[in-house]
């Protein structure tokens, strides 16, 4: 990715932070949150520079925890998922679980009223 611009915009005036946006060439957009810090230092001007420097911390952890995790599949080899081993059963329990986990989410709300008005009939 190309970054072909950068955005800054204040949340809460600044007070609670910045976000930066970082956008690439092919309408990719990164966006960073930097917190305000304690003594209040964070400004539009620095937080391009906060906001590097947090992405670059992330991609060295990300980087640290990929090298772990290959190691640690190394030595107890890869195991295989329930799509792999073509296991239904589990699969149907972990489809199961999924959706009991997103109920309230998974149900639209009704905007419809279901109830019929009665009219007055004129004698």
């Amino acid at each position: 990715m190309r970054i072909v611009g950068i955005q800054v915009s204040p949340e809460r005036a600044g007070r609670v932070g910045f976000t930066v946006e970082f956008i690439g060439d092919d309408g990719q957009v990164v966006t960073v949150m930097c917190p305000q810090d304690s003594a209040g230092s964070l400004n539009r001007l620095n937080a391009v520079a906060k906001a590097k420097e947090m992405l670059s911390a992330a991609l060295q952890a990300d980087a640290s925890l990929a090298g772990a995790s290959d190691q640690a599949e190394r030595r107890r080899g890869v195991l295989p998922n329930a799509r792999q081993t073509h296991d239904r059963d589990l699969l149907e329990e972990q489809l199961e679980e999924g959706l009991e986990d997103t109920f309230p989410a998974s149900d639209p709300v009704s905007i419809a009223s279901s109830t019929i008005a009665k009219g007055h009939s004129r004698r």
